[in-house]
């Protein structure tokens, strides 16, 4: 559980650097709206304040060795990229969650799983809606293999 916990909070932290870059929002207020937990919490937490583009917030992620393996599999300038590697890695997690013993962590993981099925169906819908039937695949978190 508090693998999944962290993952969470270390993805928010993250998608508030990549959002707020080029905006007003100073370090400061950066930091403050950073959760107090997770794997980045406290010392890359800083580092993240001061990144003022996508390639300095992958140099700081692979600082971190829970995410080394994410970040050997993302390419430079992609931020989109990123974001389905963490989901990724969240169902990893959420499937792992499963093998152990009975615990609330089954339950947060059952619907963290939901809520990537939904991603995956508006994706699908989305690609349907706009003609895009080769780019299906681009999105879909695979669940479950």
């Amino acid at each position: 559980m508090a693998d999944l916990l962290a993952l969470d909070a270390d993805r928010r932290a993250l998608n508030i650097t990549i959002n707020s870059v080029g905006t007003e929002l100073t370090r400061d207020d950066r930091r403050g709206l950073y959760p107090r937990l997770g794997h980045l919490h406290p010392d890359l937490h800083v580092e993240l304040a001061t990144c003022e583009d996508l390639e300095q917030v992958k140099g700081t992620l692979e600082r971190c060795p829970a995410y080394h393996d994410v970040c050997r599999r993302l390419a430079y300038g992609e931020s989109q990229a990123l974001d389905k590697l963490l989901y990724e890695e969240e169902a990893k997690l959420c499937m792992r969650t499963f093998q152990g013993q009975f615990h609330y962590a089954s339950f947060y993981a059952y619907l963290k799983l939901r809520e990537q099925e939904i991603r995956n169906l508006m994706w699908i819908s989305e690609c349907v809606a706009q003609n895009q039937r080769n780019r299906i695949q681009d999105g879909i978190v695979p669940l479950w293999s």
